[in-house]
């Protein structure tokens, strides 16, 4: 047997757009010649000459929030609550056998920036596919954000899951989804036009706010979803484990073994 992992994730990074600015991550970087008073701090009488070319350590400070790259959406990031009235489970509480599951792709590049995904567009790619959902899959959804990421207009690309599609999923026992998009909802320069027009605040945020009805998980700025089948793999999306948090960075995968 072979395996196949395809890394899913994106980078932490300073250049590229990956978040609106208020919240994008900074890495001050410290290379081997920059550390070295610390290292030489730490033993009386030893000089810089006394170490292999003079080096220390390389380290790096990092400035991040918890939705900065890759990440792991707990419950409580999207409400308090979760299944209608229950205490919203934070990142370091979400059950581990979600984050590693059989996933399925759905193919929705073809959506305009913008465009909200609906329950009849979920099953209408699942009949193409022929795959019929089951508990714990973890469904992810490529959109046409994945294309644009490392260009400006990266967290304002890509069509979203509204409340309707998010349900289907949910109703039929999946816990984990995911996008190649900076939220799963669509982005908010879109969603703010419609709610100039309609002033319903239903429209706000809301396939996150489907955990309110049943708890889930997502995974946001995915990459790479293009190089994957529509099912016959596995994901593995672990999070960071940070006490009380509503989110937490990870490593995403996906894992195909072939005879």
């Amino acid at each position: 047997m072979t395996r196949q992992i395809i890394d899913l994730s994106i980078y932490l990074e300073n250049d590229v757009v990956s978040d609106p600015e208020i919240y994008r991550p900074k890495i001050t970087y410290v290379d081997h010649k920059m550390s070295l008073p610390d290292l030489v701090g730490f033993f009386p009488g030893l000089k810089p000459e006394d170490l292999p070319d003079e080096e220390a350590w390389a380290i790096e400070k990092i400035e991040l929030i918890t939705h900065n790259g890759t990440h792991l959406d707990a419950p409580y990031h999207f409400a308090s609550t979760m299944n209608k009235g229950e205490r919203a489970i934070t990142i370091d509480e979400v059950p581990l056998d979600w984050c590693l599951q059989p996933g399925v792709k759905l193919d929705f590049r073809h959506f305009e920036d913008g465009y909200v995904v609906s329950a009849s567009d979920v099953e209408a790619e699942l009949d193409r596919i022929g795959h019929r959902l089951s508990p714990l899959d973890i469904v992810v959804i490529n959109t046409r954000a994945g294309a644009r990421y490392g260009q400006d207009d990266y967290v304002t690309s890509g069509c979203g899951m509204g409340y309707e599609a998010t349900m289907y999923l949910l109703q039929q026992g999946v816990r984990l989804t995911g996008t190649d998009g900076w939220s799963w909802d669509a982005p908010f320069v879109h969603t703010r036009e419609k709610f100039e027009q309609t002033k319903n605040a239903k429209l706000i945020w809301e396939g996150h706010k489907a955990g309110r009805d049943i708890g889930y998980c997502h995974l946001e700025k995915l990459h790479n979803l293009e190089a994957l089948p529509a099912t016959g793999f596995t994901i593995s999306c672990f999070p960071v484990k940070i006490r009380a948090a509503s989110a937490g960075w990870t490593r995403a995968v996906a894992i195909i073994d072939a005879a």
